[in-house]
């Protein structure tokens, strides 16, 4: 993508402010997303491979990926390669980084109201990751008592999804602090406070307990800072077919054309926008920033 063309969507950013959108009316949308990463180190590093989620899936049910730039500040190689989930996954290599390195970029995403829902293949919907408990979404004795107690009133399916989404957000008091990337589902729920990371590990290890596939989704929503995190229950469809449908549990939501989806996978370890290694005796400091806005978009019909 030209820098010309960049420069004019990040002046774009600001024409078409998310609040006053009659989104319930939109038909079409396209988003830019502009992120920021930097990591200092006391003195030089070596051999830095970082990996990168942050460019979201080609497809995405009704969300296309249009175009997307890198910038690295220091030379090195990026190879751009796809997980088994079908995410965008940009390796980076750095032989040498005297005292920091920045990874900038552009992304430009758009999403179609009528494109239908998220499809999932058969293999997707039967992933044995998307049922079972994973590192960081086993449940204990605790988070298994209620999600029994969830499953006691009979209900099914997005029925069952619906309950439980609402059941985790009154659960939980958003705060951040208390939770860290390393906290597990139990942990944050013996806290009763965490981020959206918490509020989706809880849920998916509510609803793997419960016997419903389900999958981490990392993304941005927008009016939102960092990234956010939320959950797809992934259910049958009509004529054999299976199908996604997002909840945001920390907002007591079903996710739409507010939320841009980035990656999936079973919980944020596969997901996680940033990690890598590198060569020292030190660690580094990351640091991030990151603006998403609405460069342009389409109603129906004139909104009321």
């Amino acid at each position: 993508m030209e820098t010309e063309h960049l420069e004019t969507l990040i002046a774009a950013m600001g024409a078409v402010d998310h609040r006053q959108v009659a989104w319930a009316d939109v038909r079409w949308t396209a988003y830019l997303v502009h992120q920021h990463l930097r990591y200092e180190y006391p003195g030089e590093i070596a051999d830095l491979r970082q990996r990168l989620m942050i460019v979201p899936r080609e497809r995405h049910g009704d969300q296309r990926l249009v175009t997307h730039k890198l910038e690295v500040s220091t030379p090195a190689t990026v190879e751009q390669t796809q997980d088994d989930s079908g995410n965008v996954v940009l390796d980076v290599y750095a032989e040498r980084v005297e005292q920091a390195i920045d990874f900038t970029a552009w992304i430009v995403v758009e999403r179609d109201a009528t494109a239908g829902p998220i499809a999932v293949t058969a293999d997707e919907w039967a992933n044995p990751g998307m049922r079972e408990p994973s590192a960081l979404t086993t449940p204990d004795d605790v988070l298994s008592r209620a999600a029994d107690d969830l499953a006691s009133h009979g209900e099914d399916g997005l029925t069952l999804a619906r309950r439980i989404n609402a059941w985790v957000h009154a659960q939980m008091t958003y705060e951040h602090g208390p939770t860290g990337v390393k906290t597990t589902a139990a942990e944050a729920f013996a806290l009763r406070r965490g981020v959206c990371q918490d509020y989706a590990h809880i849920m998916l290890a509510l609803c793997r307990r419960c016997g419903l596939a389900a999958r981490y989704v990392s993304g941005h929503l927008l009016g939102e800072g960092g990234t956010h995190a939320w959950v797809e229950v992934l259910l049958p469809g009509e004529d054999g077919a299976f199908v996604a449908h997002p909840f945001d549990p920390t907002n007591e939501t079903e996710p739409g054309l507010k939320y841009i989806t980035v990656a999936v996978g079973r919980d944020y370890r596969d997901v996680a926008p940033t990690c890598g290694t590198f060569r020292a005796s030190y660690p580094g400091r990351l640091s991030c920033s990151k603006r998403a806005g609405v460069t342009a978009l389409e109603y129906f019909s004139s909104p009321a």
